[in-house]
């Protein structure tokens, strides 16, 4: 079991003007819902680590893991939750959190304090797109698609570095055995493992191919960060990369990235399975 977790400034002061901090926590379930306020200058892992060792002795349960989708919240919630034993994840996909933060938004205005300033409980500071770096870029890119139920034999390959959730194997999303499912293939050459091991530590979270001029395939990684994967106008790859968001609609935003040495088939260096979200998942 996976608690989510948030913890951040709201449009709320304290009698004394103090912004307010509110820590947010809930399970995927909908069965556990809870949130206390702190003045900003108790809002610190020790604060934090006190509520959430209380909802723990409340509730008997002890998570897995806390996961938390705001970078600004992160560093105090690791704190926090390494003086409890706890491991912390983060990740963009906390479906339950931003739904009950989004919820909790709307009382806002009628409590005491509320300032009236412009929110979103879901914006998130982020930084503009990055080329990938120049040293790690391998040999050339393409779009690919495979069925689904061939996904599992990567699982089985002695690949280095693979990143299959249970969650988004096709099987869990009764998705058919024989829909394409879409990815990029990247031959490394030899920067693939190189290559293969800064994506892993910078995680990804999905391939994004956004039309313009030129139209650009973008890697979303991590809690906010974006990589520029490719831009190109050649109209192939136009094409190519429509039938790519198209496969990714019908895959219910399934889809992979696999790093290899060359196109032999013989030896891989990375498989990611991925899934497309929006803000609010």
């Amino acid at each position: 079991m996976q608690w989510q977790v948030d913890f951040y400034r709201r449009p709320l002061q304290s009698e004394t003007g103090q912004p307010l901090w509110e820590l947010v926590v809930c399970d995927a379930a909908g069965e556990l819902r809870y949130w206390s306020m702190c003045p900003q200058s108790e809002a610190n892992s020790q604060w934090s680590a006190t509520e959430l060792r209380s909802i723990l002795t409340q509730t008997g349960i002890t998570p897995e893991a806390l996961q938390v989708f705001r970078p600004q919240s992160l560093s105090i919630i690791q704190a926090a939750a390494q003086t409890l034993g706890i491991t912390v994840e983060p990740t963009r996909h906390t479906p339950a959190l931003k739904a009950f933060l989004q919820q909790r938004s709307q009382d806002y205005p009628g409590m005491a304090g509320y300032t009236g300033q412009s929110y979103d409980p879901l914006a998130l500071d982020s930084p503009p797109p990055t080329p990938l770096p120049e040293e790690l870029w391998g040999d050339r890119w393409r779009f690919a698609s495979l069925p689904a139920g061939e996904l599992d034999r990567f699982r089985d390959r002695p690949i280095p570095i693979v990143a299959m959730p249970d969650a988004l194997m096709p099987f869990n999303l009764k998705l058919s055995s024989t829909l394409a499912i879409p990815g990029v293939v990247i031959d490394g050459g030899r920067q693939s493992m190189r290559l293969a091991r800064w994506l892993k530590d910078e995680n990804p979270a999905f391939l994004n191919y956004i039309p313009g001029d030129p139209d650009g395939l973008i890697l979303e990684a991590g809690l906010v960060d974006h990589w520029v994967v490719a831009t190109f106008d050649d109209p192939e790859v136009k094409t190519a990369a429509q039938t790519f968001r198209s496969r990714q609609q019908a895959s219910q935003g399934v889809h992979f990235l696999l790093i290899q040495p060359d196109d032999s088939g013989m030896t891989y260096s990375g498989f990611w399975l991925l899934r497309q979200i929006n803000l609010n998942s």
